[in-house]
């Protein structure tokens, strides 16, 4: 298959031309060069990641290799994906300020996340044994127990096959530990990016319940705010 992306490589390496000071924070950040750069080309691009060709102010050139992480889906995720890295490599060069966040956003993703994890929870650890039907509380409808055993094949297979079944107990208490960690790297995000003790405990808290769809709100929404940054600048 043709990739899409070194089809267009001489039209982009042109464009870029244009825009210097990004393909050197490029190569001083991601080819990781700590000489002082002058200068800086892209000579190819494709799919997988671009070649930048670079002068140093001592009179030394060289030449890196960027991978893009991950590549690229097609041409048109060239833009965003640059504008993405360039707002990473000049935050971290500091030649722009880091991003900050004065408001809790409760997306729906967190909430959907939640009640699937506990019904694969509840799935996993209290199915009940064939041949038991399920009177629904406070009405007279009853599931019968043929369609519960046909629901439950899938688990109670698994564990015939495997000969384990992990109990209430033990789910619960991976789940504590594993939202304690990223409660953790919640933290450590809030401290760079959140502004308001409010708003970083709303967070971590957050993060407790829902886990980690709330971490990854906050990733996204600090590269949005980067790429605005970027998108200003220009």
């Amino acid at each position: 298959m043709a990739d899409s992306v070194a089809a267009k490589s001489t039209f982009l390496c042109m464009y870029m031309k244009n825009h210097p000071d990004t393909l050197v924070a490029y190569v001083k950040h991601y080819g990781k060069v700590t000489g002082n750069v002058t200068s800086a080309e892209m000579t190819t691009i494709d799919t997988k990641g671009m070649t930048l060709r670079y002068k140093l102010k001592g009179g030394g050139d060289g030449q890196v290799v960027v991978s893009f992480q991950p590549p690229l889906s097609g041409y048109d995720e060239v833009k965003p994906r640059l504008l993405s890295m360039k707002a990473d490599a000049q935050e971290s060069l500091g030649m722009i300020k880091a991003p900050h966040l004065t408001t809790f956003r409760l997306s729906l993703s967190m909430v959907y996340s939640f009640f699937i994890v506990l019904f694969c929870c509840s799935y996993a650890t209290v199915y009940p044994s064939p041949g038991t039907s399920f009177q629904i509380p406070f009405t007279t409808f009853e599931i019968p127990s043929s369609a519960l055993d046909v629901f439950f094949t899938p688990i109670r297979t698994l564990v015939d096959v495997t000969g384990y079944r992990p109990s209430v107990r033990v789910v619960a208490g991976t789940m504590l530990a594993l939202h304690t960690l990223e409660s953790l790297y919640t933290w450590s995000l809030c401290k760079r990016y959140v502004r308001g003790w409010s708003v970083k405990a709303t967070y971590i808290a957050s993060t407790f319940i829902f886990g980690m769809p709330v971490w990854m709100d906050i990733h996204r929404r600090v590269q949005q705010k980067r790429i605005e940054s970027v998108m200003k600048a220009e």
